[in-house]
């Protein structure tokens, strides 16, 4: 009785050991330069400067002169989006660009809240900073970070910034928001040197958090914005309050992931699959390997050779333009491949798709926007983070239409303390663009739990 009662004290005790360094994992990073040349001598300059978003007429010039000289191609009889962008219709969103898209009056509504730019490790990191106009009293604006992805930009988050920095609901929570743009995306200055991955990103945010003065706050992110978020709970998990993500591939597939494809259809239960599970996961071979195929040509291209593919699309906005909003269609719905018009304007308006368009086109940034799938990717799939489980608080918005459905139980193998898991009602791969008011109320919905659970400790 006694050996037996020792022998599960040391297997507990073990076990507990074992979990608490887990827990006590965090990912290791150190400081670089991505600036030209070597790192100056003189210690780095924290200067805040205004910014805001200009282009010249010669530009716009530049721009109509190269649309009017692009080749068309016609695509073939009755292949919809499913070939990529339809000719025909591309031809209808190019006449809409060059004759009717006001860029001033984007170009108005991008500056309406206040851009900064900061040197960060040698390049410039651009950003918009909104502060609510008013925090009812006795209580504080939470500080939120949120990082956009590929081929989005900060502009995806305009129409979630006002439901969260000015909510209508007296009971909701009032946010200071910060989004900044990844290195090499639109305004932030392009790494001049190779290895900027999302690693690198995630200790750049932090260094511009702490530059602003939060020495705590909540992050947000989908697509690459998933994964750098995501690296920044694991970079300073006391620092990040709670992580909120719309986008959660499995990063390191295991045993229980693979059990739970193999027999999940017949015993969805025993893995907790919902029907919306079940439907998005099978079968399996069309749903997440055929599915993954068609859509993930542009990733390997990205992800081996961006400057080739990303030079052609430097030169021709028609191209550009095709090349990003061809994303906006099928990864909003799947099924809008066999649309004539690839259902790009059910969901999203062309003056916002193309303000999209022409951030990346003011700022020249498509090659080094692609390179950072190089950067991830080239280092293979073995990379530190992967290892490393999220033990900050987390809450997982699963949208229907997203590229790849996770269910619940896939999520809990990396965030290991989800407590949010939120079935959404609609919306894909773009959805604080598509849907804001369903990303600003389950971001409250989050945030609430999590102070809570802080009040109470």
């Amino acid at each position: 009785m006694f050996t037996a009662v020792l022998v599960a004290l040391v297997i507990g005790g073990l076990i507990i050991f074992l979990v608490q360094r887990s827990r006590n994992q965090v990912l290791k990073t150190e400081d670089g330069w991505w600036g030209a040349g070597a790192p100056p001598d003189a210690e780095e300059d924290v200067t805040i400067w205004s910014f805001k978003v200009t282009t010249s007429d010669e530009d716009l010039e530049d721009l109509h002169r190269r649309i009017d000289q692009t080749r068309p191609v016609p695509s073939l009889e009755d292949s919809q989006f499913n070939y990529g962008f339809n000719s025909h219709y591309l031809h209808k969103v190019v006449s809409y660009w060059r004759n009717d898209f006001d860029w001033r009056r984007q170009v108005d509504k991008l500056n309406q809240y206040p851009h900064f730019k900061t040197n960060i490790e040698g390049i410039d990191v651009h950003y918009v900073h909104v502060k609510p106009q008013r925090v009812p009293e006795g209580t504080r604006a939470i500080p939120l970070i949120m990082v956009h992805g590929w081929p989005g930009s900060f502009y995806e988050f305009y129409g979630l910034i006002p439901l969260l920095t000015e909510p209508s609901d007296p009971d909701w929570l009032v946010f200071e928001v910060v989004c900044p743009s990844i290195p090499g995306y639109g305004f932030s200055e392009a790494p001049r040197k190779k290895g900027f991955d999302s690693v690198c990103a995630a200790r750049i945010f932090h260094k511009l958090m702490r530059r602003l003065g939060f020495q705590q706050f909540y992050a947000h992110g989908g697509d690459w914005g998933w994964l750098v978020t995501t690296n920044m709970a694991q970079l300073e998990p006391k620092t990040v309050t709670g992580l909120h993500v719309n986008f959660a591939p499995p990063s390191k597939p295991g045993l229980l992931m693979a059990l739970s494809i193999m027999l999940g259809h017949y015993f969805p239960k025993l893995f907790g699959f919902t029907e919306m599970d079940v439907e998005r996961l099978y079968p399996c071979m069309e749903k997440l390997v055929l599915e993954s195929i068609k859509e993930s040509g542009y990733m390997h291209i990205q992800a081996t050779k961006p400057d080739t593919a990303g030079r052609g699309l430097n030169d021709s906005p028609v191209g550009l333009a095709a090349y990003i909003l061809e994303k906006f269609s099928t990864w909003t719905d799947h099924d809008y491949r066999n649309l004539e018009d690839g259902g790009l304007t059910r969901k999203f308006s062309l003056d916002d798709l193309l303000t999209n368009v022409m951030i990346y086109w003011t700022s020249g940034c498509i090659i080094s926007s692609m390179r950072f799938y190089k950067e991830n990717f080239g280092k293979g799939l073995d990379a530190a983070h992967a290892k490393i489980p999220v033990y900050v608080p987390t809450g997982f918005a699963c949208f229907p239409n997203e590229l790849m459905h996770t269910p619940k139980l896939w999520v809990k193998q990396k965030y290991h303390n989800l407590i949010n898991f939120s079935p959404m009602q609609r919306g894909g791969h773009f959805a604080a663009m598509e849907e804001p008011q369903l990303m600003a109320e389950d971001i409250q919905k989050f945030t609430r739990t999590v102070e809570k659970m802080m009040k109470k400790q």
